[in-house]
């Protein structure tokens, strides 16, 4: 049976060129795969997943209205698909991370989805949370603090370098985000004191 598997971690660890290498390793035995990326990346309308290592290909797009397991099943017949690949999932709906599953289990496809845990104010987005309570597979991708400690928790910077903690949930502009131990993300955000430590 196909599986529904969700590779998480904070930002900057590397989850856009695992994926990327995992479509190519597809490619490479000519068989096929479908990307998807959320519709706030979309550069002049078009779907792309940019590793910060410069590897990049084309993916499709997606919208919180959209049915996923419509738009992979008739890929899926006009040409049968090996695997599919969702980054930044976190921005996927309950939903959407439902029909997901379904891909895996009513087309035998395996979906492999990509993205954050928890957004600057250490809570769960909506699609890591359904997708850490149904997906099959989960798998943490490793990034470090400053400190060197696993970093599990990212911080959202201003202009001026301060830590917010209140805004909305998405904001895309990645160079405001730091990922941060989480002794550390208490102390940028000032959730405790240094000294409390």
């Amino acid at each position: 049976m196909a599986k529904l598997c969700f590779s998480y971690s904070a930002m900057n660890a590397g989850k856009s060129t695992l994926l990327l290498q995992a479509s190519y390793n597809y490619q490479e035995r000519g068989m096929r795969t479908m990307l998807f990326t959320a519709a706030h990346y979309a550069e002049n309308g078009i779907g792309r997943i940019t590793s910060r290592l410069g590897v990049s290909a084309e993916a499709e797009l997606y919208r919180e209205s959209d049915m996923l397991f419509e738009r992979i099943a008739a890929a899926h017949t006009q040409s049968p698909l090996s695997c599919v690949f969702v980054d930044e999932a976190q921005f996927l709906t309950k939903d959407q991370v439902w029909q997901l599953a379904r891909v895996a289990d009513r087309l035998n496809v395996p979906v492999i989805c990509f993205g954050l845990r928890t957004d600057f104010q250490g809570k769960l987005f909506p699609g890591s949370s359904e997708l850490l309570a149904i997906a099959d597979t989960l798998r943490e991708i490793r990034t470090i603090c400053h400190c060197g400690a696993k970093a599990t928790m990212v911080v959202r910077h201003d202009p001026q370098g301060k830590a917010l903690i209140e805004g909305d949930q998405v904001a895309i502009e990645k160079s405001v985000y730091v990922s941060l131990c989480r002794k550390h993300w208490e102390e940028e955000t000032g959730r405790v004191k240094p000294t409390d430590s």
